[in-house]
């Protein structure tokens, strides 16, 4: 009966350790001392009732049978597990750190792991910064920094990368002024980036070896007697020259004009004597666009009517 007894209050003594332990799991451990609340509390349930079979246990016993024997053992690891709880409870914080400092520092590796991975740079620095001065991991500190570095630059230089890539884009595509608005913006985001420092120059100068290539190509096409091309060049050119620039393609223009005018009257004379009018009409209609203040375009606007007519009927 005696057994009985006392197998009833160790079986107790569990109940209370498993309730207390549901209300760990079930509220949750926020802070040491939040764990020190619950440690206290389980020792204190544990105690409660291990007391009576402790009491009963130091009175004399009739009998010690074989059930007794298992029953005092149970309860010695009861009074021991007490025991350690009360050691861990009375530990200092700075003595629970010490330890728990290997469990601590594998918790710190695997979060800066995370936030280097994340490309987290500022949050990975934090945290080194914590293994050095507060645990004193120094030398994994200082290889995770050099880590996280040598990752922040590889990061960068591939993002410049791209960026100076869209803008040579443009670059190519002679979009002059959305290469230097996208210039600036890629110096606002990456301005630690050497690379970035001259792009609006970079982009300027481009601009610079077109134009020099367009007047190389217009000197080549009006010395070499094609009006048609280089009456194209010229009117690409003007929109790379200021005032004073074109001064000194004034007369150039004047001959390029001139022989580009010359070109596409003969060859309007000549497909209204071929009577070619569909021909004729599209010539004419350039010579009053892009002469309108001509001689010939005058003559052209009286007939161009006629020649249109003639061209209807003859499709």
């Amino acid at each position: 009966m005696a057994v009985s007894n006392h197998n009833g209050l160790i079986y107790g003594s569990y109940l209370v350790t498993g309730l207390v332990g549901a209300g760990l799991l079930a509220f949750g451990i926020s802070s040491e001392n939040d764990l020190l609340v619950i440690v206290g509390a389980i020792g204190m349930g544990l105690a409660a009732v291990a007391a009576p079979s402790t009491a009963m246990l130091a009175r004399p016993q009739p009998s010690a049978g074989p059930g007794m024997g298992v029953l005092t053992e149970e309860v010695r690891e009861v009074r021991r597990v007490l025991e350690r709880f009360g050691e861990q409870a009375a530990l200092s914080d700075d003595a629970r750190r010490v330890l728990y400092r290997n469990r601590e520092r594998e918790l710190l590796r695997r979060a800066i792991e995370e936030d280097i991975g994340g490309r987290n740079w500022n949050a990975a620095i934090i945290l080194c910064n914590e293994l050095a001065d507060r645990f004193g991991y120094r030398a994994d500190a200082a290889d995770f920094r050099k880590r996280i570095e040598q990752a922040r630059a590889k990061t960068l230089n591939e993002e410049v990368a791209g960026a100076i890539g869209g803008l040579d884009t443009l670059i190519v595509q002679r979009r002059w002024t959305d290469a230097l608005a996208e210039a600036a913006r890629i110096q606002r985001l990456y301005p630690e980036s050497p690379r970035t420092e001259q792009l609006p120059t970079r982009v300027e100068r481009a601009r610079q070896e077109y134009r020099r290539d367009l007047e190389r190509r217009l000197l080549e096409a009006s010395g070499g007697d094609r009006p048609e091309e280089a009456m194209e060049l010229l009117k690409e050119l003007d929109g790379y020259l200021t005032e004073q620039d074109a001064e000194q393609y004034r007369e150039i223009a004047r001959g390029v004009i001139g022989k580009a005018r010359e070109n596409l009257a003969a060859q309007f004379k000549l497909a209204v004597q071929d009577r070619q009018w569909e021909t004729a009409t599209i010539i004419g209609q350039r010579i009053l666009d892009e002469f309108p203040n001509s001689r010939m375009a005058e003559e052209i606007g009286s007939m161009i009517d006629g020649i249109r007519q003639r061209a209807a009927a003859t499709v």
